[in-house]
């Protein structure tokens, strides 16, 4: 089976050699690290080249062809890169350091945007390269902003959702109190109750992030220094320990990436599951599925309502370094037109980032989990907005396996994250 490409755009503990100290006077214009490189090139036209990841689900290609065949004298060349987030991240990093002008446009995951426009390689998308977000999705707009500023226009989004079984629940839980309390349907039925990932892997700085952000904490606060020693912070997390300890999240969950936990779900294992929108097409397909029928689909349970979601997705920015802004300015622009949006979500099950999509008869036809991917989205939380980020998820995903491993109480498991985010330097 074919990797899901909303898998793949997560920053690893592989990049954490990254160098991060450049980061720490960043914040602005695209100015800092490429000198006056953000003033150059500004009316430039001509061809550009469109980094983007492994293109699996043939999205990009169709793309640049109806592109190129409008604008010959502007023809954009797509240079595909590997499906491993990690080499995706160091391949651009490369590029940005060695000023390359053919880097025009490049898809950047949302995790990356402020380290890049921290260090100056990202074009701001203000005042004669603005970009017009009225009608995108609010959290898809500020995962591409740093700083009060735009700096990559938001293509593509994703967020958590609350799978479960229709013929075992028929009023999904609103709150993550209720769907514990519907556990003991689980036990009736020897299955699981719950999972999502919570192997060491950056799919735990999701779940370990969904599980603050929904009973009111964060990891960072609204100036990027860790917040992590907060009651909040810690009910959010005691849950997730407290699912394991009880043995509402089973213990095999600890090994459990995306492919793992959605196997144990359509394989009739678990009540209820957290993963991203591609499951849906998986588990009403495959033929092994013993969910195919009873699949039901709701928001993330918080504590009073829906929970907060780590936000997911892709935005498209333009090299400091290019030399044919207009143009970029224009591909970019186009690639978040609806006709496109619609193609991105029917061809590569990509969430739109215009509103008005998910209202979409035809598409929710076509995607019925649209609705509920909306209110996910639409009280997602983007993974901690840091030029650190490496080092943040790095500290995230060893204290929080720790804690839900037993090895460290939940308050030394805060604690000690956070006095390692604020040595990675997101504290000064």
């Amino acid at each position: 089976m074919k990797t899901p490409k909303f898998l793949l755009p997560v920053a690893t503990a592989g990049v954490l050699a990254l160098t991060l100290s450049a980061c720490a006077g960043g914040g602005g214009g695209g100015t800092t690290a490429g000198g006056g490189d953000a003033e150059q090139g500004l009316d430039g036209r001509g061809p550009i080249t469109y980094v983007q990841g492994k293109d699996n689900s043939n999205v990009v290609r169709p793309l640049v062809e109806k592109w190129n065949a409008a604008h010959p004298d502007e023809k954009v060349t797509f240079k595909e890169q590997t499906d491993q987030a990690d080499q995706q991240h160091d391949d651009l990093v490369q590029n940005y350091q060695a000023k390359n002008p053919n880097y025009d446009v490049a898809s950047v995951d949302v995790v990356w945007t402020a380290e890049f426009a921290a260090k100056g390689w990202l074009q701001p998308l203000k005042d004669k390269m603005k970009v017009d977000t009225a009608g995108m999705l609010e959290p898809t707009v500020a995962a591409g902003s740093y700083k009060g500023t735009l700096y990559a226009a938001p293509v593509s989004s994703d967020g958590g959702i609350l799978y479960y079984r229709k013929d075992l629940v028929p009023t999904p839980p609103k709150t993550w109190e209720e769907m514990m309390e519907m556990c003991s349907i689980a036990k009736e039925n020897n299955i699981g109750c719950y999972s999502g990932q919570y192997k060491q892997y950056e799919g735990l700085t999701v779940n370990a992030s969904e599980a603050i952000n929904s009973f009111g904490g964060s990891v960072l606060d609204k100036d990027g220094k860790p917040s992590l020693n907060t009651p909040e912070a810690k009910e959010g997390l005691e849950n997730l320990v407290k699912a394991f300890a009880d043995g509402n999240i089973p213990k095999e969950a600890i090994t459990y990436q995306e492919e793992e936990s959605r196997r144990a779900f359509q394989d009739g294992n678990l009540l209820f599951h957290r993963n991203w929108p591609y499951v849906y097409n998986l588990a009403t397909t495959e033929g092994s599925s013993k969910v195919k029928d009873v699949l039901g689909m709701t928001a993330l349970p918080g504590k009073d309502g829906p929970g907060a979601s780590s936000l997911g997705g892709h935005s498209a920015a333009i090299s400091v370094y290019s030399k044919n802004k207009a143009t970029a300015l224009d591909f970019v622009k186009f690639l978040v037109e609806e006709e496109q949006q619609k193609f991105f979500a029917t061809q590569g099950s990509l969430a739109p980032v215009i509103g008005a999509l998910y209202e979409d008869q035809e598409l929710v036809a076509k995607l019925p989990y649209l609705p509920v991917l909306k209110t996910s989205i639409e009280n997602a939380v983007p993974r901690p907005v840091t030029p650190f980020y490496p080092a943040v998820t790095q500290a995230i995903q060893e204290n929080s396996y720790a804690a839900l491993k037993g090895e460290k109480s939940v308050e030394q498991a805060l604690s000690d994250m956070q006095k390692s985010i604020e040595t990675a330097g997101a504290g000064s």
